[in-house]
């Protein structure tokens, strides 16, 4: 079907552009973007110079499967504490930066305030930080979110970020992968132990969903990594559903400053 503007005169089309554009010229000197985290006028879109310099970037070195920061560089290849006395289902996790005031500023501008123009930029930044990951990944899966939380929500913050990644990678996401079969409570201000129980049981891979997880490398894609009981949870549903491999990709993760790593 032909819409409206496919059948508008060559001069009309240049026309209703123009005015378009003078439109949104107009919006901006009006109402100029803000910085997401401080709500400043900035240039462009994203964060203000003072912002941006508070965010923290995790980079190496850190625990090659947890992906937490290190305070000092114990060698390539070493495993944190944590990893080796207690082993997620996951392989490896990876995270664009600390979550910190700025960073949690971002999340829930993203999550709460409608800001899913902010989603492109985060998806770059964790672009960067799962390029290993990525490069072997046949699929993205993002961590999906109950219906009637959906419903409430009116989308899934998680599934943005997965197509910002798959738009600037090329993966391809797996929508409908997994779902999440039990309305959990908030994770916010529970401890590990009732974490993981707050999320047994409450993933599954549908019968739909199978043939795109069965011998394949997924990488699973949420917006922040706390305790891990979330992620752990979708993988061990991938994992039993036949998924080859089950790597996590995240916006920000908790990470204490002064832990030592071995």
């Amino acid at each position: 079907m032909l819409s409206a503007s496919s059948v508008l005169p060559a001069p009309l089309k240049r026309a209703t552009g123009a005015a378009r554009s003078a439109l949104r010229r107009m919006l901006d000197l009006a109402l100029p973007p803000l910085c997401a985290a401080c709500r400043e006028p900035v240039e462009g879109r994203g964060l203000c110079p003072g912002c941006w310099s508070k965010l923290s970037f995790i980079t190496r070195p850190y625990c090659e499967r947890l992906g937490t920061p290190f305070v000092y560089d114990p060698g390539p290849g070493i495993l944190s504490m944590e990893a080796i006395a207690d082993p997620p289902a996951y392989h490896r996790a990876r995270a664009a930066v600390r979550f910190d005031e700025i960073s949690r500023a971002l999340v829930h501008a993203l999550k709460y305030s409608d800001r899913l123009d902010l989603a492109p930029m985060m998806g770059r930044w964790l672009g960067q930080a799962g390029r290993e990951l990525l490069a072997e990944a046949d699929a993205l899966v993002p961590v999906p979110l109950h219906w009637r939380r959906l419903w409430a929500r009116r989308f899934n913050q998680s599934a943005m970020l997965a197509a910002a990644v798959s738009s600037q990678t090329g993966v391809p996401v797996a929508t409908g992968a997994l779902k999440r079969v039990k309305p959990t409570a908030q994770q916010v201000g529970l401890s590990r132990t009732e974490r993981t129980a707050n999320v047994q049981g409450a993933f599954r891979v549908p019968k739909d969903g199978k043939a795109a997880v069965t011998g394949r490398r997924l990488v699973l894609v949420d917006d922040v990594l706390t305790s891990g009981a979330t992620v752990d949870g979708c993988a061990r549903a991938l994992l039993r559903a036949g998924a080859a491999n089950v790597d996590v990709l995240v916006f920000a993760r908790v990470a204490e400053p002064a832990r030592t790593s071995i």
